[in-house]
């Protein structure tokens, strides 16, 4: 009986379907390590804030107080 499945499904088409599930299963755990990588750093962010950029150019003497205090309410509302 052994050696019936060995030939009924190794000597077919069988081995393109284990293939197959291999190479989903690769695939998947890929793909899914991919897009890990590529999402975890979704919620920081990537440069500088405009609070901190306004605060900076308050502090370089670039904008006045009333101009700083105008931006800053536009910025948190």
């Amino acid at each position: 009986m052994a050696g019936t499945y060995w030939n009924d499904w190794y000597s077919g088409w069988g081995w393109f379907l284990w293939f197959g599930m291999m190479i989903l299963i690769f695939s998947s755990a890929g793909n899914w390590g991919y897009t890990y990588r590529v999402h975890r750093n979704h919620g920081r962010p990537l440069g500088k804030e405009a609070q901190d950029i306004l605060s900076e150019r308050y502090a370089r003497g670039e904008i006045t107080h009333d101009e700083y205090s105008r931006m800053k309410a536009a910025i948190l509302a």
